[in-house]
């Protein structure tokens, strides 16, 4: 084959790359528009260049690992997103598509704090927090994240919220096409740097004020407890998480039910897998 003909090859590759990009971007902004029409939208809001990357990404790096990172306040309803992303997911015939990996399994132990406190109660009243950044070991976190990017296993912890126990390599987590990070810190300073997708789920007050009591009782606290933990919750909420709704990509809404989410998502990859799998848009 002469110089020629590669390049001819190449700049025609080029043409339907653009193409398809155009095609996935104009699909995109069809969905998000209908998402805009309904009473409860998922996307509250969404960074144009974003939506311009995933575009891009689709097409010239569709076989790179992509780092999903969904932060919110406590009971916001970021599992409830991360849950309906791995339905979508399922519903893919590919194995190892999608891994979780989810903040609150990275908790410290704090099993011989609450042990010498005694109770709940006083464990807060000696200043103890479960809610800031310090009480999760964000460190690890990312090293497994780093490596499962990298391709590789890791076994993450576990943690047990009513004893405050928390078991070292607990659980395997294999690498995957799509990690899902979800928890109150992954998009803390120290972690969004090595994320592809920011995503912060925003929920009104006293929607979030009540799940998060709902929780806590299955969680061993209540009463007294749970008051001086939601009071700490809120606070923190003010200093460590809300601010971090400033740099994400997309804000969705924590109030659309579940099977819209599912929908929405399936929608989603829908509206790139047509165009990758288009025969028309090919050489």
């Amino acid at each position: 084959m002469t110089d020629f003909n590669k390049d001819e090859i190449q700049k025609a590759k080029k043409l339907v790359d653009m193409s398809r990009m155009s095609k996935i971007l104009e699909n995109i902004r069809e969905v998000i528009a209908n998402d805009r029409k309904q009473k409860q939208p998922l996307i509250l809001r969404i960074n144009e260049a974003f939506i311009f990357n995933i575009a891009r990404r689709a097409i010239q790096e569709k076989n790179s690992t992509f780092l999903m990172s969904i932060a919110g306040e406590s009971a916001s309803g970021k599992t409830t997103l991360v849950k309906n992303s791995a339905k979508a997911c399922l519903k893919s015939d590919k194995n190892n598509i999608y891994t979780i990996i989810c903040c609150d399994d990275y908790y410290k132990d704090a099993s011989r704090e609450l042990k010498a406190a005694g109770s709940y109660e006083k464990l807060f009243e000696s200043g103890f927090s479960f809610d800031t950044p310090d009480a999760i070991d964000l460190d690890l976190m990312k090293k497994h994240l780093i490596a499962l990017k990298q391709g590789k296993e890791i076994y993450s912890p576990s943690y047990n919220f009513v004893t405050c126990e928390s078991k070292k390599d607990a659980v395997l987590k294999k690498p995957a096409k799509l990690i899902l990070n979800e928890g109150l810190y992954v998009l803390n300073d120290n972690i969004r740097d090595i994320t592809d997708v920011k995503i912060y789920v925003y929920t009104p007050f006293e929607v979030i004020k009540d799940r998060w009591f709902a929780r806590a009782t299955s969680r061993g606290k209540t009463g007294l407890a749970a008051q001086m933990q939601f009071h700490d919750v809120n606070q923190t909420a003010f200093r460590h998480i809300r601010p971090s709704m400033d740099i994400a990509d997309v804000v969705i809404n924590g109030m659309t039910t579940q099977k819209y989410i599912e929908d929405f998502i399936n929608e989603l990859i829908n509206a790139i897998v047509s165009v990758l799998n288009d025969k028309h848009l090919s050489l």
